[in-house]
């Protein structure tokens, strides 16, 4: 933290050497878009240039602009994810994991899911690292209040210091003790990024570094009697660091770093009014290091018997190296072609070979250490325009090393009108397990498997369709059939946690509707989610029915310098088997004896913004007070209480 602190003060120095004219000049002219002229060594006339010239650009090369506005879409991203939270379901305390609610099947990957997936919430990934490309340099500060001798801080800084140099810097932070015994968080996300283009604009090159370490001290939930004593609405325990949880002595840690390169070179470039076509190679580099640690004192009965009684520690170790040649030939008529060829790395697993006590046949029963090779896939892609229809597509299969799976996925999408856009995509993906179904290691006897031999994989068939209508409605539609789906759940045999692939086909049907309503300083966002799963019964359990609605006043106030919004939020989702959590694995399993849902969860706001700074006041779960204590995030684990928080975004435009 201290040296992210010192680095930004250094980049701020550099920044208004950078981007502001030397002083003692008698003209300074026109540079990137502010101008003014020099008296007595001081600047004046400052015109800042137009916001729409500060860019946000994605790994998909999609631009945005800084947006400094506030809306409700800007109140639902406030939040420690800083994203919309619609479809997840928190944990009590701040930078604990999600409840998954709404079901994505998406994924184009066709190698393993990483470990730890409960901890990947706040892990960033690839695609969530943006570029940048400003006139001025650019400071966002972020903080919200968090549960108990803790804050949250994002605190991000980015320059060009040249028209074809740009760079940033950012951590995110977060301490909060929480209301609860031994539910203590402390993460970190640490980011560096930067791009650069030649003058003549054949090579670009887009990179960045990451490090992150993300702490949970994990309870186990509360104890039987504490859930009583808790659903029993006494003012008694209130104090919710009063109840007894399960265990006081265990954490667990996701840390990670990666460095990420991509870069091209033009090799044909012409744009005349007879031809206008170009031709580009490029790399890209991806080699991520990460590890997942659960660490308890003395192991407890919950989790079935263990090698070692005290003091252990169980780390699962997840690199992999990711090389990428492409070349991609665009044409003006003819649309974007691209070849990829591409080989990952992959080193997963611990450090020695398990041998079990031998079976009932006298079979010795051993668990290897690593799952560890090369994949090499090849693959392409073709984007065009024709007309008001645009079209996208891409394909990968994996013709080497020990993991099968392919991916194919197409998109069409139709210009209704310009703020109206109808799109459909088929996607079809055969990928293997995530990593710790094929195999795990640990501690406790239960938790050691060596699946990789014996499950099949998972393939996932998914038709979708969108209707993008601000003024009308907005739909999404999906509908999904999934073989050979993994999952962890209860052993009937030990009642103890295991991973478990069924070779039924699961069925999975979602459509979300979403319209916002707007009558002179009122307003009314609605969405509702529908989800109906078919196939067999106990593996994929989902809520029938997810909603969400807020109803809010704006207005400016005093002159016009402040915006106000105002209002309330309600969601509310349909009873359902919720999945419960398990802290050794870092993961939720299915459990199908208990129904949770059912309640609401109401909250009140009041957002304001002067300038470039928005002030956000919530009163969370108003109802908790008079709606009873049914309100989970999963079995033995409480939803949030009521609670007044607030926060602050501020960005400064140098």
């Amino acid at each position: 933290m201290k040296a992210f602190v010192v680095l930004f003060f250094m980049l701020i120095t550099v920044s208004m050497y950078a981007q502001f004219p030397a002083l003692g000049r008698q003209n300074v002219g026109n540079r990137g878009g502010a101008q003014g002229t020099i008296s007595n060594n001081k600047v004046a006339d400052f015109v800042r240039p137009p916001i729409e010239d500060y860019k946000i650009i994605s790994i998909k090369n999609d631009t945005v602009t800084v947006d400094t506005s506030l809306t409700i879409a800007k109140d639902y991203k406030f939040n420690y994810l800083r994203k919309d939270r619609y479809g997840l379901l928190p944990f009590a305390n701040t930078g604990q994991t999600h409840n998954t609610l709404v079901y994505n099947f998406e994924k184009q990957s066709t190698l393993p899911n990483s470990v730890a997936q409960s901890r990947h919430f706040n892990y960033l990934e690839v695609e969530d690292i943006k570029y940048y490309h400003l006139p001025t340099p650019v400071t966002e500060l972020y903080f919200r209040s968090a549960f108990e001798q803790g804050q949250q801080l994002d605190a991000f800084f980015t320059i060009n210091t040249s028209p074809r140099l740009n760079f940033s810097v950012a951590y995110k932070g977060l301490r909060s003790l929480g209301k609860y015994q031994n539910a203590l968080t402390s993460t970190g996300n640490f980011r560096l990024a930067g791009t650069y283009r030649t003058k003549n604009d054949r090579y670009r090159i887009n990179a960045h570094w990451v490090a992150q370490d993300l702490l949970n001290q994990e309870n186990g939930g509360l104890q039987q009697q504490a859930i009583e004593q808790f659903t029993s609405n006494d003012d008694q325990f209130n104090d919710r660091s009063t109840l007894l949880v399960n265990f006081e002595d265990a954490e667990n840690i996701l840390d990670g770093t990666r460095v990420y390169v991509n870069h091209h070179y033009k090799l044909l470039s012409k744009k005349d009014s007879i031809a206008d076509y170009s031709l580009k190679i490029g790399h890209v580099f991806n080699s991520e290091d990460k590890f997942y640690e659960y660490r308890q004192d003395a192991a407890n009965d919950i989790f079935g018997d263990a090698f070692q009684q005290t003091n252990f520690r169980d780390r699962t170790d997840n690199e992999e190296t990711y090389n990428e040649l492409y070349a991609v030939y665009n044409d003006k008529n003819l649309g974007t072609l691209k070849f990829q060829a591409n080989a990952t790395y992959y080193n997963y697993g611990y450090n020695s070979i398990l041998i079990q006590d031998t079976d009932e046949d006298g079979i010795e029963e051993r668990i290897p250490n690593r799952l560890q090779g090369t994949n090499v896939s090849i693959g392409g892609g073709y984007k065009n325009t024709i007309g008001k229809i645009n079209i996208e597509g891409n394909a990968q299969v994996n013709v080497t090393g020990d993991f099968d799976g392919f991916n194919v996925f197409g998109k069409a999408s139709y210009d209704i009108a310009p703020d109206k856009v109808f799109s459909a995509s088929v996607l079809s993906n055969s990928s293997p397990a995530a990593y710790n179904h094929l195999l795990y290691q640990s501690n406790y006897i239960n938790y050691n498997w060596h699946n990789a031999p014996n499950y099949d994989n998972v393939q996932t068939n998914t038709l979708a369709a969108r209707l993008e209508a601000n003024k009308w409605i907005n739909i999404d539609a999906s509908a999904s059939t999934i073989s050979n789906y993994t999952y962890f759940a209860i052993d009937p045999a030990d009642t103890l946690v295991n991973s478990f692939q069924t070779n039924e086909t699961i069925n999975h049907l979602k459509i979300t509707a979403n319209r916002e309503i707007k009558y002179g300083k009122f307003g009314l966002d609605a969405t509702v989610t529908f989800q109906n799963v078919s196939g067999p019964e106990g593996i994929l359990n989902t809520p029938d029915i997810l909603t969400r609605g807020t109803l809010y006043f704006t207005d400016k106030l005093f002159k016009n310098a402040l915006f106000l919004q105002t209002g309330f939020t309600v969601q509310y989702f349909t009873e359902y088997n919720l999945n419960s959590y398990d802290p050794v694995l870092a993961e939720f399993y299915v459990q199908n004896e208990q129904e949770i849902g059912g309640f609401p969860l109401i909250d009140f706001f009041v957002n304001m913004k002067v300038r470039q700074t928005r002030i956000f006041f919530k009163a969370e779960h108003l109802n908790s007070g008079f709606t009873g204590n049914n309100f989970f995030s999963a079995p033995g684990y409480p939803y949030r209480d009521f609670n007044v928080r607030f926060g602050i975004v501020w960005n400064f435009f140098l």
